[in-house]
């Protein structure tokens, strides 16, 4: 079953430290605990889901894993499920928690929980990796994706159960939703495996479904893709993740946009680079040329005379469009002056001419450092 986005589920941007994801990791440990929530099992599957997020993104290794491959590069490392990641997550639990106040209590503290049968859950918010060019990320596209999602089965409407079923008392938990677990005097409760967590189970399961009240789709989206767009940025599409259970809202589609690099131009925020080669004639005399744009239209350029190998020209409002604006980065033109090997009789004696015109030495003057960028 798809899961949530690891960042999107603790609340934090794909660039945050560890710092920062331990401590919105803390808020949402403390907010959604379910012995904090008896009964609420919305709470309880947000304390599941963000365990699990953080077991994955407080490792290094996992974290760049997650962050190249998605979730199918993490099958395998024992990572990724919830009751796995409680001992990671929890291996320092006063550095995590500082001052427990009525956890203990609560942590300790037996007292049957009944959940209920019939809440509603909203469904998991899905990532999609999107490969885009480079020009379609500066001038903007509207791509058509397609995805496998979680709807309403259609046989059980959603109900997880045949007609004219009912619920029952779950046998493993007793109807409480959870199961403890202990680790010397320490006990964490966890959603029963049987029942999910709602305390009860269906008498008579949907068989097309399995009782699960969802089924699988493929499923067609069209996104639009703004200019502007830079690598890494993540478009969320409401609704159209996982449906929810029992009547429950769907996720969402996170969009994570991969933009893949060109031949000839690198971008910088907003700005564009290129390089071109011109003659020495060219660069000693200067010159007009036409250089072709990223768009694939042609412009003209104008080479001052004298310009040195590695000048910069700048063309303003020639670069990437700012998202949600009109303005435009700027293009940076990176002058290469070509330097021939092989020269005709005529270019040689030509040269020679320049050579003593120009009065040339073989005792060249010392230059500062300061002055050369290298």
């Amino acid at each position: 079953m798809a899961k949530r986005d690891y960042y999107e589920v603790i609340g934090v941007e794909k660039n945050a430290s560890k710092d920062e994801i331990k401590r919105a990791y803390r808020k949402l440990a403390i907010k959604y605990h379910p012995d904090k929530n008896p009964g609420d099992k919305v709470a309880e599957e947000k304390f599941k889901e963000a365990t699990e997020a953080y077991e994955i993104l407080s490792d290094d290794q996992k974290r760049q894993i997650y962050d190249q491959y998605g979730f199918a590069g993490l099958e395998g490392m024992g990572g990724g499920g919830a009751s796995g990641g409680f001992s990671h997550a929890f291996n320092d639990f006063s550095d995590l928690f500082g001052d427990f106040g009525g956890m203990f209590e609560n942590l300790f503290g037996g007292g049957s929980r009944r959940r209920s049968a019939e809440a509603a859950g909203q469904g998991a918010s899905l990532r999609y990796d999107l490969e885009i060019t480079f020009q379609e990320a500066v001038y903007g596209t509207e791509k058509q994706i397609q995805f496998q999602h979680n709807e309403a089965c259609e046989a059980c409407h959603g109900t997880g159960g045949e007609k004219g079923s009912k619920r029952k008392t779950c046998g493993t938990c007793q109807g409480t939703g959870q199961i403890r677990r202990s680790s010397g005097f320490f006990a964490i409760a966890q959603p029963c495996p049987t029942c999910q967590g709602s305390g009860s189970v269906i008498d008579s399961p949907c068989k097309v479904c399995g009782g699960n009240g969802l089924q699988q789709k493929r499923k067609k989206v069209s996104i639009k893709i703004p200019a502007g767009t830079d690598n890494g940025k993540r478009i969320t599409i409401p609704r159209q993740g996982d449906a929810g259970r029992n009547g429950g809202p769907a996720g969402d589609l996170v969009v994570v946009i991969h933009v893949a690099n060109h031949q000839y131009y690198e971008r910088d925020g907003n700005d564009l680079y290129c390089a071109i080669s011109i003659s020495l004639a060219q660069a000693t005399l200067g010159a007009e040329i036409y250089v072709t744009a990223l768009d694939g239209n042609k412009f003209k350029l104008k080479i001052p005379a004298g310009t040195q190998n590695g000048k910069l020209l700048r063309l303003r409002d020639e670069g990437v469009p700012v998202t949600g604006s009109s303005r435009k980065g700027d293009l940076y033109i990176k002058i290469l002056v070509h330097v021939p090997e092989k020269l005709s009789s005529k270019q040689k004696s030509l040269l020679e001419e320049f050579a003593k015109l120009e009065g040339a030495t073989d005792s060249p003057q010392p230059v500062s450092l300061s002055s050369i960028r290298f």
